[in-house]
């Protein structure tokens, strides 16, 4: 009986363990190339429900292990399985709810009538399963109701100024800079998601408005149609670094 007691809490530690690779796993083999990312995503799945499965062995585990008064080692091994298994679960959980939250679009701007063009990227987004384009009124209309505070930035620095700053504000988000013409005011830019890399290309227009000068940022990700939120977090980013001021 004291055998099994012990092998239920190792069990579901190993499962958890495991589980968590394959989780690391999902994300990685899609940034080495190993497989794509609809791959990659099912892996994730089938990880957490290994996680699933491993917290509750796990649960088990510590129960038997307090019931048998086990409490030391078998009891480290439950305990530690149980929360393995946990954010193995809750990770890919949380990040479908943010999908379920956010709206079906993946192509953010802070301004939706005129957006931002891309020019140098175009050659990098062939194959893109999202257009350069924009989508028109169906995607800002979407925006616009879930993402009200993205919008243009004016600021009072001749535009040479601000796109100097707006340079470096990228480089130190750690974009991947394809092109910054100052004489044009466009700044072109790679960025990539954490888990699974994938490759989101923006711009940047700068341009005198008046007095002042206007900034105009857009976020666009190469597949798929939600993004999470990931594009409108960026622009948000990007702004506060540049001193928002409207």
């Amino acid at each position: 009986m004291t055998r099994k007691k012990s092998f239920v809490a190792r069990f579901g530690f190993s499962l958890a363990l495991a589980s968590a690779l394959a989780g690391l796993l999902s994300g990685g083999g899609s940034q080495w190339g190993l497989w794509d990312f609809h791959t990659g995503f099912t892996i994730l799945l089938w990880a957490a429900y290994g996680g699933l499965v491993a917290a509750v062995v796990s649960l088990a585990g510590i129960v038997v292990t307090v019931a048998g008064k086990r409490m030391k080692r078998d009891l480290v091994w439950a305990v530690l399985g149980f929360c393995l298994g946990a954010v193995v679960v809750l990770v890919p959980l949380s990040w479908s709810r943010a999908a379920k939250r956010a709206p079906s679009i993946s192509d953010i701007t802070t301004d939706t009538v005129h957006p931002p063009k891309f020019v140098k990227l175009l050659p990098l987004r062939k194959g893109a399963s999202n257009p350069a384009e924009y989508g028109g009124p169906v995607v800002s209309q979407s925006q616009i109701k879930a993402y009200p505070d993205i919008l243009p930035v004016l600021f009072d620095d001749p535009p040479g100024r601000v796109f100097d700053k707006a340079l470096a504000v990228a480089r130190s988000m750690g974009w991947r800079i394809i092109d910054a013409n100052k004489s044009a005011g466009r700044i072109e830019a790679v960025a990539h998601t954490f888990w699974f890399h994938f490759e989101d290309d923006i711009v940047i227009r700068i341009e005198r408005s008046g007095p002042r000068t206007r900034l105009d940022v857009r976020s666009v990700s190469r597949v798929g149609k939600n993004d999470m939120g990931a594009n409108a977090g960026r622009i948000r980013k990007f702004l506060r670094a540049m001193g928002r001021r409207q």
